[in-house]
């Protein structure tokens, strides 16, 4: 596998999970106003653990959702260098073996 191959799937699913995040931080946003069964902050979280953290941190500030919560406002930053490294290490490991 090349370096652009590897670079592009992670770009999709880095772009997929942060989709997902995104709208599972806005639709928990909209049950919180309407008072309904909320999605978990553990969810919340493991999504932005699984590639979602900037998106989901991004929209977290906008709809000014959970900004109060250190968990989230400390801890998605956190992921986000998480993933930065990995994919640094990823991309590193790939052009390596070519």
């Amino acid at each position: 596998m090349t370096v652009s191959q590897t670079i592009t799937i992670i770009l999709v699913c880095f772009v997929t999970i942060n989709i997902a995040a995104s709208a599972a931080a806005i639709a928990d946003k909209k049950k919180a106003i309407r008072g309904h069964r909320r999605i978990s902050e553990k969810t919340l979280m493991l999504l932005g653990l699984f590639g979602g953290a900037l998106g989901e941190y991004i929209t977290m500030l906008k709809i000014r959702h959970k900004t109060r919560h250190k968990k989230f406002m400390i801890g998605l930053p956190l992921e986000v260098f998480l993933h930065i490294v990995l994919i640094i290490l990823i991309v590193y490991k790939v052009a390596l073996n070519q």
